[in-house]
């Protein structure tokens, strides 16, 4: 292949002149939705045809792509695999967890996940696509390679270019142990690709790229409460082909400090194996509980106490056991110990579930999931925790209907475990942005409930006369908080909500359970119930006796107002609502629009006459809405003062609106509360006047951008 090389010629995305298909939900890895638009197969097919090695123009080969925050400490080349070794390959004999070799990035969490991922080779290879050639020997290779990752309930697939950075022709990062296989190096690219550089890898939980490899739900444990039975917990997450990490919980001060027993504080290690032994003490056979554990840094540090490597403990196994548990002694940082010391040892075990499917044999029990996906917007939705009670009630809300007991629960309970993900918070290191620290809260609705529904949500009133019946173990900043619960058969409501009130953040919520059990989003179900009011001879002749002569003095010959005219009738009307300013032009041209039948731009007197009668209504509403009398109205005053009017709006519907004319305070005034009444009848009026009927792109534009 000629030493050319294809690059879109920006950073913005792909251009091969047509877009990849769009998935919305996607439930295996090989159907994965394209990551930035364009299928790998398609860019592929481009550079062969064109012989050029592919360029990724959204992750390419400069300092940016490397760090943020600081420049290289030395001078790094990027160079591809076949440009360091003369035979590069993806895989040297298959993928194993010896493979994995840290380089100068703190990733250790990431690499502990690489590590539990080489343990099952059909999920590595979900993951890593097999058959990726990276030496131009072959005849399909164009510089091209395609990963799949798990995000936020659908599966994408991410591609890169081969280049990678290098520094004495050696690689930089995370490698294998032979200088001539590439995944894990390609696999780590791939990845900070997804979260927006190298340097957004450095720090982070197992959990998060367990769950990214594979779509699972973890489960953390705190060592210190961990349940009586858990180390047949962990045997049964081995059956189950899980994936288990672990960590040693550390001070800022005290991270990757070494301690005497070999253990390394603030460190990711990787759960290798679970197995129970028969050893031959003096006083007969024991059995003994052990757990194999692997530090990504390799054979740099191990484990020196009881059951290390070639310990005197050992001597009290037949071969037979040892070969059954795949004893060696290499010096590869893959060490056994007691699982009495790993318990005193470890603050933290994280199990990933692989799937809604819970392995097993003939006893198979299948999870079932739901996935909500939801968001928390300042002064709509961010209503923070319990501790702002004026607006805690204004968090998402979900109800879920718990109805068939687990079959092997004694008190007929119901199993479900509960996921809060917050989205994209890795890749928005960039601008500074951290994890916000997130919980949730459970609540049983009782009979009494009715009485505190509100717009179809629960008020303020219910959380204040009414307590959680349970709530996440405690309010973390981390990509995820899990809870797993036993509950009564019934209904609850859940609020996922950040520790503060008017945090910003997108965020999915999933629920397991053994059973099937039906949940939804509770939330103003988006509404016509605007019926115009029919206005009586007696009450127009008392109106144009007021103001039809009025009227025709501003509109002159013409016997027609326009929107000018109408701003000055307006701000004499309501100088007490605007407070000595001016309505806007901009709201007097939504007002004549939306009675403006014959669209000719001005107002004739029947329509200034049905025009007025309807501002003045809303007038009176923005008053009693406004109950403190501030001038302004926030978006929970303007949900109750749109459905007074018969205008019921949906969450992401007021949303929407606030994003378009609150301020930085999230507040409404008079005038924009005039443009959303006027956009809002309009709008809902196109929509019933064209039901059942054509509505062509002309029709839609000149409906959208007239009000």
């Amino acid at each position: 292949m000629s030493k050319k090389v294809f690059s879109s010629g920006g950073t913005g995305g792909y251009h091969l002149g047509g877009a990849g298909k769009s998935i919305s939900k996607v439930a295996k890895p090989e159907d994965a939705v394209p990551h930035n638009g364009v299928p790998a197969s398609k860019l592929k097919q481009h550079c062969l045809k064109e012989g050029v090695l592919f360029e990724d123009p959204d992750f390419p080969a400069v300092d940016a792509s490397l760090f943020f925050s600081k420049k290289p400490p030395r001078p790094f080349v990027w160079k591809r695999p076949q440009e360091i070794v003369a035979d590069p390959r993806m895989f040297v004999g298959g993928a194993s967890r010896f493979d994995i070799t840290q380089g100068m990035l703190g990733d250790c969490w990431l690499l502990a996940a690489v590590a539990a991922l080489c343990q099952y080779e059909g999920l590595l290879f979900q993951v890593v696509p097999k058959s990726q050639p990276l030496s131009s020997k072959d005849k399909d290779y164009c510089g091209l390679v395609t990963f799949r990752f798990w995000q936020y309930g659908r599966w994408e697939e991410v591609v890169v270019d081969d280049r990678l950075p290098t520094y004495n022709n050696r690689l930089v990062f995370l490698h294998s142990a032979q200088n001539n296989e590439f995944w894990s190096a390609l696999l780590e690219k791939a990845y900070a690709k997804l979260c927006g550089s190298y340097e957004a890898l450095k720090g982070g939980q197992t959990s998060e790229a367990m769950e990214d490899f594979t779509g699972g739900v973890t489960e953390t444990f705190n060592m210190a409460k961990a349940p009586p039975n858990f180390f047949k917990l962990l045997t049964k997450a081995q059956d189950r082909q899980s994936l288990m990490c672990c960590s040693i919980e550390a001070k800022p001060n005290e991270i990757e400090a070494k301690l005497d027993n070999g253990l390394i504080k603030g460190h990711a290690y990787t759960i290798t194996a679970v197995s129970k032994v028969k050893a031959n003490t003096r006083k007969g056979p024991v059995e003994v509980e052990l757990i194999r554990i692997r530090n990504p840094w390799g054979n740099e540090r191990e484990w020196t106490g009881a059951w290390s490597d070639e310990s005197d403990e050992w001597k009290m196994l037949s071969e037979e056991e040892k070969s059954n548990i795949g004893l060696n002694y290499d010096d590869d940082g893959e060490f056994w110990m007691s699982f009495a010391d790993f318990s005193k040892n470890y603050t933290r075990v994280e199990v990933c579930m692989l799937s809604p499917d819970s392995a097993g044999e003939s006893d198979r029990k299948r999870w079932e999931m739901q996935i909500n996906q939801g968001s928390w917007q300042s002064h709509v939705s961010a209503g923070g925790c319990r501790n702002f009670p004026d607006t805690f009630y204004l968090n998402p809300q979900y109800i879920v209907k718990l109805e068939d007991p687990d079959d092997d629960d004694e008190v007929d309970n119901c199993t479900i475990v509960l996921g809060l993900i917050q989205k994209g918070r890795r890749k928005q290191k960039r601008v500074g942005a951290q994890n916000l620290t997130i919980g949730f809260s459970i609540y049983k609705l009782e009979d009494d409930v009715d009485q505190y529904m509100d717009n179809d949500r629960l008020s303020k009133d219910y959380f204040l006369y009414h307590k959680s019946f349970a709530r996440s173990e405690n309010f973390v900043n981390a990509r995820e908080v899990t809870g797993r619960f036993s509950l009564p058969p019934g209904e609850y409501a859940i609020l996922p909500s950040t520790f503060k009130n008017n945090e910003e953040g997108d965020f999915i919520f999933r629920m397991f359970s053994e059973k099937a059990h039906g949940s939804s989003c509770m939330d103003t179900q988006t509404q016509i119930e605007y019926k115009p009011k029919k206005v009586s001879a007696t009450d127009n002749a008392k109106f144009d006796e007021k103001f039809k002569g009025f009227f025709e003095k501003v509109a002159g010959s013409d016997g027609e107002i326009d929107a000018f005219e109408l701003q000055r009738i307006l701000n004499q009307a309501f100088k007490a609502e605007i407070e000595g300013k001016e309505l806007s032009l901009e709201a007097c041209r939504s007002m004549v629009a939306m009675v403006d039948v014959d669209r000719s731009g001005r107002l004739e007197y029947p329509e200034f006459r049905e025009l007025w009668t309807t501002i003045m209504e809303w007038k009176n509403n923005f008053k009693t809405y406004d109950k403190d009398n501030s001038g302004d109205m926030n978006a929970v005053e303007l949900r109750g003062a749109l459905a007074k009017l018969g205008f019921k709006l949906s969450t992401p519907v007021l949303s929407s609106l606030t994003l378009r004319y609150a301020n930085r305070k999230g507040n409404i005034n008079f005038d924009d509360f005039l443009q959303i009444c006027c956009r809002i009848k309009s709008t809902f009026e196109s929509y019933l006047g064209y039901q059942g009927k054509s509505f062509s792109l002309d029709d839609y534009i000149m409906s959208a951008v007239y009000t």
